[in-house]
């Protein structure tokens, strides 16, 4: 189910016990201040939207590398993490391990972290949901007229915004519209880390291949 042993076992220690207003505790925090007394007597009742939610907190405190290990040691254990295990190279595991601060930000389970990474084992032609198709359908000429620029520009972080920014700006177009249709292009989804992250992820070939493929 990609939970955290931290987040679950903080979860069911709070069930039917309390310590004040504090809400999230270290194991060693528990040991102290778990007492018998400040047992509920009433039931309780299992919330899997706040089990959730505090592992989202416990995975966004741990540290990357902490988190990457709990994510590469689960996966044959998580629904397609066969699959990306058997993928998982040495470039990947770079790859995978870059993308982890951007995608741990918007992932609640380790099931829900490896979905977001989905875009860096895809192939082209990737596959394209409905949304982001819907993006594609008003975004390509900006991908066309981007794609000379990027193709041009540094692969660094602050280049490709540079690129990016500048574009938005000569045309007049915000930066959201000109974004959207670029993470539509390289990941298949209308959501994604940001936009530059996901951009010196890839690399420059296969971020320029994406777009390639879509700006016709």
């Amino acid at each position: 189910m990609g939970y955290m042993p931290a987040a679950l076992r903080n979860y069911l220690v709070r069930l039917g016990w309390s310590s004040g207003d504090k809400e999230f505790f270290t194991e060693d925090e528990l040991i102290a201040a778990f007492d018998l007394p400040a047992i509920g007597r009433s039931a309780s009742r299992f919330d899997y939207a706040k089990l959730e939610n505090m592992n989202g907190h416990f995975m966004r405190a741990a540290s990357d590398d902490d988190l990457f290990a709990a994510l590469i040691d689960t996966l044959p254990y998580l629904p397609g993490g066969p699959e990306i295990l058997a993928k998982l190279d040495d470039a990947k595991r770079a790859q995978l391990r870059a993308a982890l601060p951007g995608l741990k930000e918007r992932a609640k389970t380790l099931v829900e972290l490896l979905d977001g990474a989905g875009f860096l084992f895809a192939q082209r032609p990737l596959p394209v949901d409905d949304k982001a198709q819907e993006i594609l359908v008003k975004g390509r000429a900006h991908l066309a007229a981007l794609l000379p620029r990027l193709t041009a520009s540094d692969w660094t972080h602050p280049a490709l915004e540079a690129v990016v920014r500048a574009y938005a700006e000569e045309t007049g177009a915000k930066l959201g519209s000109v974004a959207q249709p670029l993470r539509a292009a390289l990941t298949g989804r209308s959501t994604s880390p940001g936009i530059f992250d996901v951009l010196t992820v890839l690399g420059r070939d296969e971020s320029l291949g994406r777009i390639a493929d879509q700006a016709g």
